[in-house]
């Protein structure tokens, strides 16, 4: 893992200098690996949607769901972790909570997420026919935004 860190960490660093005066390193890092995470994100969901799942609704384990919903949980099912590992080991460091305590509130975070992606996601395809990826792109950014402040101040805080 340590390799693996210190690159995307020296990846990372490489691009600061430029944003050295408007942004703190850490929010840098976490904008970077926050948008690598989200792109991961909506490129898993729009494949999932657009060519996994062809078919309006879908039946899994006696639910019926819509595929936009059944891409949204693929690709949540590959950010969380990545997301969680990103924060954790490359953004917020310095943070000396124990790695399960970062785990539960980051966990808490991702179900608060969920449950608004989810509504947001019904509100602008399922009522306001907009479409999905985009709607999902748009949710993206919103749902970073509060984020980072959780995260911040909750998840991955430093107490002294």
């Amino acid at each position: 893992m340590s390799i693996i860190k210190q690159t995307i960490l020296h990846s990372i660093d490489f691009f600061y200098p430029p944003f050295k005066k408007i942004i703190g390193l850490q929010t840098f890092r976490y904008a970077v690996c926050g948008g690598s995470n989200a792109l991961l994100n909506l490129i898993i969901f729009s494949i999932s949607y657009n060519f996994v799942f062809v078919y309006q609704d879908l039946n899994w384990f006696g639910f019926s769901i819509t595929r936009y919903i059944a891409a949204y949980l693929v690709a949540l099912s590959v950010s969380f972790p990545v997301g969680f590992c990103l924060n954790k080991f490359v953004v917020f460091q310095q943070s000396n909570l124990m790695g399960k305590t970062q785990l539960i509130r980051y966990g808490s975070l991702a179900i608060t997420n969920i449950f608004l992606d989810y509504s947001l996601l019904h509100l602008l395809v399922g009522y306001w026919k907009l479409w999905a990826t985009p709607s999902q792109a748009f949710i993206i950014v919103l749902l970073s935004l509060i984020s980072y402040f959780y995260q911040t101040y909750f998840s991955f805080k430093t107490v002294e």
